[in-house]
């Protein structure tokens, strides 16, 4: 593949213009150690005494967040058991390849579905600014020039924020809370790339459907920008789907999830710099 025509390119370009909004999932806190879908899907059957063998796939637990919640009147115990790790995430957050390298990338916006402040604690741990959007309020702090992280399904500083259950979900698939909306409004004009998501997932693809459909609608849609994905593992069939949504689906090189993430990282941060190092001088007109 030509240069003019390498995706990754076209991605670093962007990248190095501050036109990208990262958009990263649980993998991204799957590699510091925290619990998985399964740990938390476990954590409830226990409390719950139900097996947990019968409850499979990550959708899952929305259901059976709900039925917890309706059994227990309110979900505070899972979020305790949820926030239990932060104390030793906050200590590995500094030695995560992976969450330097996005900090050093610099995305003006990152969006994460992630509880966790570990995001937070990697530009805390290198010094650099951002402003933490979890509600509606939070939007009147943020500031040109510095990123914003967005947390879209919540934070857990403020509980309720969360997006755990079932109703949960059902209530932000409308897509007219105020973080919706600010999403749409930052995502119809730049380049998002997706980090740390299964492609099963499917408030994710309902997202990736939206952008698709909404520039298809208005006519411009040659005019789009690209969103990119990345998948650690091939899957033509996922790769196809993404293809018709106009959403490039980027490989990893090797098995390993997370070295593939950090490898991948690694080959955008070098063409991002070469991308700026040979980029033109403004001209007077732009300066």
């Amino acid at each position: 593949m030509d240069g003019g025509n390498d995706p990754l390119d076209a991605l670093s370009r962007s990248i190095a213009e501050r036109r990208v909004i990262l958009f990263a999932g649980a993998g991204l806190s799957v590699s510091l150690g925290l619990p998985s879908w399964r740990d938390l899907i476990e954590n409830m059957c226990a409390e719950l005494g139900l097996e947990a063998a019968r409850i499979s796939g990550a959708d899952s637990y929305r259901t059976l967040a709900e039925y917890y919640r309706i059994k227990r009147g309110d979900v505070c115990s899972l979020r305790r058991w949820m926030d239990q790790n932060r104390d030793l995430a906050r200590e590995r957050v500094p030695h995560s390849r992976i969450h330097e390298l996005i900090v050093q990338l610099d995305f003006p916006i990152v969006y994460t579905t992630n509880y966790d402040r570990n995001i937070e604690a990697a530009f805390e741990s290198q010094g650099k600014p951002y402003v933490k959007v979890a509600t509606a309020r939070d939007l009147a702090k943020v500031r040109e020039g510095v990123t914003q992280i967005v947390k879209f399904h919540g934070d857990f500083d403020v509980a309720e924020s969360l997006v755990i259950t079932e109703t949960d979900y059902f209530d932000r698939l409308r897509f007219d809370s105020p973080l919706d909306i600010k999403f749409r409004a930052d995502a119809l004009g730049m380049t998002v790339l997706f980090l740390g998501y299964s492609m099963s997932d499917m408030n994710i693809r309902l997202l990736l459907h939206w952008l698709w459909r909404t520039w298809e609608k208005s006519g411009y849609a040659r005019h789009r920008p690209a969103s990119f994905v990345f998948m650690a593992h091939d899957n033509e069939m996922q790769a196809a789907v993404l293809k018709q949504w106009g959403v490039v689906a980027l490989r990893g090189e090797v098995d390993e999830p997370q070295e593939a993430l950090v490898r991948f990282l690694e080959q955008l941060q070098e063409r991002v710099a070469a991308s700026t190092a040979s980029a033109p001088p403004p001209t007077e007109e732009g300066q």
